[in-house]
């Protein structure tokens, strides 16, 4: 188990101090069809993640929440897993080192260590590999303060139960969310399930690559338009307009109950914190 805690203590540094090659290539290609400020703002995301590769530190001083996504084989200690990366993100926190961003909801009191009650966040799977997949997500407060959940249909906007209605809610989100997320955004929907499963789903899809495409060709359609109509918003690098507010669109649906009909949408700001690693058992 120390073997694989050195693995997830690795896993959180590279996910906290280097950009994602495909998020990297991204921005790169978004800088060469910008001006201005919205190229400055760019320029300056791009050197950053440069330095931060250089430097060994943190993209952004927001080391966000570590989201974990788990997939191991069937009859694994899921608990003794959780106290591996419970641990791992306390080792994480002072040798990054990470901001100390564990705060109780109540008191305020920071815990110091990026640990306590459902900090770190843990998702666990199961699958018949021999081995164990750690996916990690560190996400941090702004991307995450303009996360929308809508219920329709919603007179609000406009937006009626259909694929319509979905394009409605992800645009208002986009609007909402203007550039207090720091864009380039990578945008995540879910679309139906539980609300709290619809949140959920959206986070999900925030870890697929860059240039994936959608396996439904329903959706791998409705993505390339969504990406469309909100690089049409000019809401740009940052906020500063231009033509690059979402680098992706990523969609994904559960089945609901028919009086139920949920709409998440989630944002990853320009610095894409993603990682995965596969321990062999």
């Amino acid at each position: 188990m120390h073997c694989m805690r050195d693995r997830l203590v690795e896993l959180i540094r590279s996910a906290a101090t280097d950009l994602p090659a495909d998020a990297e290539s991204a921005l790169k290609k978004a800088r060469r069809r910008e001006s201005g400020l919205a190229r400055e703002a760019l320029d300056t995301i791009l050197e950053n993640a440069r330095l931060a590769r250089a430097r060994g530190r943190p993209i952004c001083q927001d080391t966000g929440t570590p989201i974990f996504y788990v997939t191991a084989p069937v009859g694994s200690d899921l608990a003794r897993m959780r106290e591996e990366i419970v641990e791992a993100v306390r080792e994480a926190t002072l040798s990054v080192p990470l901001r100390p961003n564990a705060v109780d909801p109540f008191s305020g009191r920071n815990s110091g260590d990026n640990t306590g009650a459902g900090f770190p966040v843990v998702h666990f799977g199961q699958w018949g590999k021999r081995k164990i997949r750690f996916e990690l997500m560190l996400k941090g407060g702004g991307s995450e303060n303009v996360t929308q959940l809508y219920r329709l249909p919603d007179t609000s906007i406009g937006a009626g139960r259909d694929i319509k209605g979905v394009r409605r809610c992800v645009l208002d989100a986009l609007f909402k969310a203007q550039g207090k997320g720091c864009p380039p955004y990578v945008v995540g929907v879910g679309v139906g399930g539980l609300a709290d499963d619809a949140v959920s789903l959206s986070k999900r899809q925030l870890m697929r690559p860059i240039g994936d495409a959608n396996e439904d060709a329903l959706l791998r359609r409705l993505e390339r338009c969504l990406l469309k109509d909100i690089n049409a918003l000019g809401i740009g690098p940052m906020g500063f307009g231009g033509k690059t507010t979402a680098l992706a669109v990523k969609v994904a649906g559960h089945h609901r109950n028919p009086p139920s009909y949920f709409v998440a949408v989630s944002f990853m700001c320009a610095a894409c914190r993603r990682r995965a690693v596969e321990v062999k058992l």
